[in-house]
């Protein structure tokens, strides 16, 4: 059997291109208005515990579809995938456009939403990745300022592009590192473990913690990695025969 793949990417998306005479806020912007459409300027990924960190843009002439039609099939080959408000902005972009250009995808992934986590089982004051990672020690994002998109979008510069792209890896290397934090403190998604008994994220042996009986009479065992502190859980019947999985 083949190892589990874990995925970590994010996305850089450009805004519409419209016609408005009145700017503020609550300013309503119809959509006939828009002159020229949204798309993914370049998406950046990288595979866990490798050190290359990948990435792709749209053509010279703005357009994302050899991107998107590139970057499916490797969004498919992950077991697990790992980004920053990934259930509500990078999938469903993908997925816009993905539909946009008739190209097929992948109705449901496995997706461990970093931001989702945040907001859920910690308290911080705030949940940007930018905070997150520089809370916790692991340095800060790049600095931009939305000239950087203007001069992408509308001057099509290079110079500028690369500085995105710069941009984008670098918030992968930033989420990768930010989820290795979380990953002891919440519960597995995924199982990359050869036996049952043996820790579901790095493969390492577990010491038992306690039994427990759930409200439909099951035992379960509670066990933590000896190695990288993940707690799992699981029947106590295959915690102690220790099978192959």
């Amino acid at each position: 059997m083949s190892k589990p793949k874990r995925l970590f990417f994010d996305l850089e998306t450009c805004p519409n291109v419209g016609l408005f005479w009145d700017s503020g806020y609550q300013i309503n912007v119809p959509y006939e208005n828009i002159i020229k459409e949204r798309a993914i300027i370049c998406v950046a990924w990288k595979w866990a515990r490798e050190k290359r960190v990948n990435v792709l843009t749209w053509d010279n002439n703005q357009d994302d579809k050899t991107l998107v039609k590139e970057f499916i099939p490797i969004l498919n080959e992950a077991d697990e995938i790992v980004a920053h408000n990934g259930i509500d902005f990078d999938i469903k972009w993908l997925r816009g456009r993905a539909i946009k250009h008739g190209i097929p995808m992948v109705p449901d992934y496995t997706i461990v939403d970093t931001l989702k986590i945040a907001r859920s089982r910690f308290k911080f004051n705030s949940n940007a990745l930018d905070y997150i990672s520089q809370y916790l020690g692991l340095g800060s994002k790049i600095k931009t300022d939305y000239s950087l998109w203007k001069e992408v979008l509308l001057n099509n510069n290079k110079t500028a592009l690369k500085k995105m792209v710069q941009y984008c890896k670098h918030d992968v290397e930033l989420l990768e590192q930010v989820w290795d934090k979380m990953n002891p403190y919440v519960l597995a998604r995924s199982n990359f473990a050869e036996y049952t008994h043996q820790c579901p994220e790095c493969n390492s042996p577990t010491r038992k913690r306690k039994t427990r009986i759930t409200a439909g009479g099951y035992r379960k065992v509670q066990f933590q990695c000896i190695k990288c502190g993940k707690y799992g859980s699981i029947a106590e019947s295959r915690f102690m025969n220790k099978k192959k999985i």
